[in-house]
């Protein structure tokens, strides 16, 4: 009987999980998680830790696990898809100067996890977009963990596609031009159901 290469679906874990050999190890799921995600600053864990931060204040289905690959990064509990996109002035290496703030905006090709097949069609798959600036640029300082030192930008998907500049990239000028000025996390749920009547 050939094996059974449909989807696996992960359930969510604790932290406490032991590794094994034949019996429970000293190390845990949560060492490897320590080991692994505890540079917030770096480009890959800052692009899931907005992602988290954006779930949390817009009220995302975050009873299972993150969906990596989903057409958009969450689904709130209206059922709003939402992309989110990070950046920050500061990163983890050496730097000669703060970080020019660019968001990569491309329309994609929706690959299914279900099937294994992609959509022919290239597109923006979301409803709304959320731009996550880690805007602190005081390196001794910055912390992904405090909520005041990120600005949120909202815009609605159809905002992006009507634009008649760069479809690839957006930057900070040109967001704050569509979106208006930044907002702050405890604003960002009604900003986006906002844009999604708008």
């Amino acid at each position: 009987m050939p094996p059974d290469l449909s989807r696996k679906f992960p359930l969510r874990k604790l932290g406490n999980e032991p590794f094994l050999d034949h019996h429970p190890l000293a190390m845990t799921l949560l060492d490897f998680w320590s080991w692994s995600t505890s540079d917030l600053l770096s480009n890959a864990t800052r692009g899931v830790l907005a992602e988290f931060i954006v779930a949390n204040a817009v009220g995302a289905k975050l009873d299972e696990c993150r969906k990596e690959w989903n057409p958009y990064d969450l689904e709130t509990c209206d059922n709003i898809k939402v992309e989110v996109k990070s950046a920050a002035y500061v990163q983890s290496w050496h730097q000669k100067r703060l970080s020019k703030i660019t968001f990569n905006v491309p329309k994609t090709r929706y690959w299914s996890a279900d099937t294994g097949q992609m959509d022919q069609e290239a597109k923006r798959q979301a409803d709304v977009y959320v731009f996550a600036l880690l805007a602190h640029q005081d390196k001794a300082t910055v912390d992904p963990m405090d909520l005041d030192q990120w600005r949120f930008y909202v815009l609605p998907t159809r905002v992006l596609n009507d634009r008649s500049r760069s479809q690839q990239s957006i930057t900070l000028p040109s967001l704050e031009k569509l979106a208006g000025p930044g907002i702050s996390y405890s604003e960002l749920a009604e900003a986006v159901t906002k844009a999604v009547d708008r």
